[in-house]
């Protein structure tokens, strides 16, 4: 697998030209036209993430990336992350097997639990069944990827007898990948089922999942198999010095965080804490030259085949991710192949 270097998004509710929060209805037309300056300016990939919370705006990524698909041409497009726990196997690979049409083979799916839970109650889910809801639909979709007529049975859904499901794929099948947020059983689980492992890393020094990387190894070892591509998601914003993208980011990043934080527990977020997230912890943010550097940093570290950055957070406003997507593409894109390469041939 040749390096692919993509966007994502969660659809964030971001501050129109007034200072107010948008719509969620104008965030939507937003990420679609987003997607498709990142497909103009030369970015691989571009991921929509899931969510049923009043402070990102997309709660069906399949809809979106319809729309997205008929807009493009080139890029692949896909999830990041589909909440599968909470859905129906059988519902998500319908929706992914038709968007996969429609997008001729450039759909993809992330699968995972998802880092909020708002989906569970939302669906009539216990969230004491956490584990296992992920486990079996998790079972039951690869099933479905693999095989044309699916016998299952589990304790969390009508079991299926020789079932067809439709629309089929074509021949070269449906990409789906595992998101992974930095468990062992995350990783083994990646590789019990053969598939890609998606890592989100939301902050520290991405060198510290390199033990995780090393357990994905082993574990295809131990059973014989050919490792698949590994991916890491992230977070980033671009400007023309370091001192704009920062500037320009800290408010927006810290009302999420703060927003967020205050959820969970955890203390605001300080301007020193978020420098110190920049300078050596997960956040890719900076001029064209400052990003790039730390993203093949990553990629060599962790020996990545895939790096997507999420640029969308929180109230940051549309103006300045189109211009993030912008740099990426056209600068930051080409500086990470380079060095890669340079990398490669010493």
């Amino acid at each position: 697998m040749t390096l692919s270097l993509g966007l994502g998004t969660f659809g964030d509710i971001s501050n129109g030209p007034d200072g107010q929060p948008l719509r969620h209805d104008e965030v939507l037309r937003n990420v679609v036209a987003e997607g498709v300056l990142a497909e103009q300016v030369g970015v691989d990939h571009f991921g929509i993430g899931e969510h049923h919370r009043e402070d990102f705006a997309v709660s069906s990524p399949e809809t979106v990336l319809a729309a997205l698909a008929a807009r493009t041409g080139r890029m692949t497009i896909g999830s990041a992350v589909t909440v599968l726990s909470s859905d129906d196997p059988v519902r998500v690979f319908q929706r992914f097997s038709t968007l996969n049409a429609i997008a001729d083979g450039r759909a993809e799916a992330i699968l995972g639990r998802g880092s909020f839970t708002e989906s569970f109650p939302l669906f009539g889910l216990n969230l004491q069944q956490y584990e296992i809801l992920f486990e079996e639909k998790l079972d039951l979709f690869v099933k479905l990827l693999r095989e044309d007529r699916v016998t299952w049975s589990g304790q969390t859904r009508a079991a299926l007898n020789d079932q067809g499901v439709y629309p089929t794929l074509p021949p070269q099948g449906l990409s789906a990948w595992i998101g992974v947020g930095g468990s062992p059983e995350s990783v083994v689980r990646a590789v019990r089922h053969d598939l890609p492992m998606m890592l989100a890393i939301i902050g520290g020094d991405p060198r510290r999942f390199r033990p995780f990387v090393d357990l994905y190894h082993r574990a295809y070892d131990q059973i014989g198999g050919t490792p698949k591509p590994l991916g890491v998601h992230s977070m980033g914003f671009v400007a023309e010095t370091d001192e704009a993208a920062r500037e320009t980011l800290y408010p927006h990043y810290k009302a999420m965080m703060d927003k967020i934080g205050g959820e969970r527990g955890w203390p605001p977020l300080s301007r020193d804490r978020f420098i110190a997230e920049v300078e050596g912890g997960a956040l890719n943010v900076g001029s064209p030259e400052t990003v790039a550097r730390k993203i093949a940093g990553t990629i060599k570290a962790l020996g990545l085949q895939r790096f997507d950055m999420k640029y969308s957070h929180g109230t940051l406003p549309h103006e300045d991710m189109c211009r993030t997507i912008e740099l990426y593409g056209t600068r930051v894109i080409p500086m990470v192949r380079d060095m890669i390469a340079g990398a490669a041939a010493a």
